[in-house]
């Protein structure tokens, strides 16, 4: 990903994402699919650069009864959050939050049910940014700081967001935080490689866009052992397809039809 400089117009590199194709089953998913090895490398996943030029679908398969049993929520938030120079402000309510955990009730509330599971009640989930197929978020943001790019991604360029909140406001995941002080004042340490934000400035997961566009996968998806799974929805051969197919899955507030594409689905059960 390129930031623009302040006053110029934004520039993305748009990249078509890859192919798991015929590496599905060497993937070091076995939590998900059901096929090979933890060792498997990224660089197995994301081998062949799609020539199609067509429009990807990005999005993450998470099993989180696999992520709770793990234990490695808190890993997660960790190293996206140091590794995008993510503050920790020290207040609830101002709090930058590009991937948490949350409760059932938070997480899901138009789907609370008095006869639930215990042990779907009880899990954590993780939550972020949904990169929604028609995220509001973009249609209200008024000077295009927020866009879609061509893999699906729901990206930002900080220089252009005037902090309105108008985006905070549309979204319907809580997934935006405006930095109310300067973020930097809250850093213990730099990243040199993601850049820093300022006050005033809205921010979000980028799905690890500066990641992908070198080929590299999800933090979030490197951290979580096996238990999430990332690729292109639109792909059938894909190992989230894959995922998807061979297990009950969920999302967060389909009903106001923005199409979330961060499915969650669960282990195991009597």
């Amino acid at each position: 990903m390129t930031i623009a400089k302040k006053g110029l117009v934004p520039v993305m590199e748009r990249r078509d994402f890859v192919k798991a194709g015929a590496a599905l089953c060497t993937l070091g998913l076995t939590s998900l699919t059901g096929c090979a090895t933890q060792e498997t490398s990224a660089a197995q996943i994301v081998s062949e650069v799609s020539s199609s030029g067509g429009k990807k679908q990005l999005g993450l398969v998470v099993n989180v009864s696999k992520l709770n049993e793990l234990g490695v929520m808190d890993k997660i938030a960790s190293v996206c959050h140091t590794a995008h120079n993510v503050p920790d402000v020290g207040d609830a309510k101002t709090a930058i939050k590009w991937i948490r955990p949350a409760s059932f009730e938070q997480a899901f509330e138009d789907l609370d049910n008095a006869y639930m599971s215990d042990e779907v009640r009880e899990l954590e989930y993780p939550v972020l940014c949904n990169h929604c197929e028609e995220p509001p978020c973009v249609r209200v943001c008024p000077t295009k700081a927020t866009f879609k790019r061509s893999d699906g991604i729901v990206s930002m360029d900080y220089h252009r967001c005037i902090g309105c909140r108008f985006c905070v406001s549309a979204c319907p995941y809580g997934a935006r935080s405006l930095n109310f002080s300067d973020p930097r004042k809250h850093l213990s340490k730099v990243d040199p490689t993601y850049p820093t934000r300022s006050k005033g400035v809205v921010e979000k997961c980028m799905f690890c866009s500066e990641r992908i566009d070198k080929g590299e996968l999800p933090l979030c998806v490197e951290a979580s052992k096996g238990a999430i799974v990332f690729g292109d929805l639109t792909d059938e051969a894909s190992v989230v397809r894959r995922a998807l197919a061979n297990a009950f899955s969920i999302r967060r507030r389909v009903e106001i039809g923005t199409g979330p594409n961060i499915y969650y689905l669960f282990e195991g059960g009597e």
